[in-house]
């Protein structure tokens, strides 16, 4: 059985995963906002510490960051699909390499949470370390993903 999808549907598959990765990107910055002020609360004392606890950062903080897993993850596998649907293969190239990469470091990173959770401050360091690097790439591929959807733009 062949599933052949109208060019119409397939040119605009084209436009979903960068729009869920421009989504990622703001979500990611707001966890990193999240995660600054967990270190704020750890580090506070007295009535800032108390008002800072009220922003229940830690519990959001996980929530965006289980958001931030499962759609990176399902926004990859959905990209690697609707260019291979599209094209018949897949462009391996700086912006495909780059976002496995952050696939993989996104999981690595939740990865840590039971070890953050016990206080392990390598665990807590490896987190940071990773969430920005993941940070960095991102930003990186937002403007990468840019050029290709220009592309494909101006090739229609």
């Amino acid at each position: 059985m062949s599933l052949e999808l109208s060019p119409a549907v397939k040119y605009g598959l084209n436009f979903f995963h960068p729009a869920i990765m421009w989504i990622l990107l703001a979500l990611s910055l707001y966890a990193a906002y999240l995660g600054l002020q967990i270190q704020r609360t750890r580090n506070a004392q007295g009535e800032e510490k108390k008002q800072l606890i009220k922003g229940k950062y830690t519990i959001k903080h996980h929530q965006i960051g289980s958001v931030l897993l499962a759609l990176m993850v399902a926004g990859s596998i959905g990209g690697m699909a609707v260019t291979y649907i599209n094209n018949g293969k897949l462009f391996v190239g700086p912006h495909l390499l780059a976002g496995l990469g952050m696939t993989g470091l996104i999981a690595l990173s939740a990865s840590l949470s039971p070890f953050m959770q016990k206080g392990a401050n390598w665990a807590r360091a490896t987190h940071i370390l990773l969430n920005f690097s993941i940070l960095g790439l991102f930003i990186w591929q937002a403007f990468s993903g840019v050029e290709i959807i220009i592309r494909i733009l101006t090739k229609e």
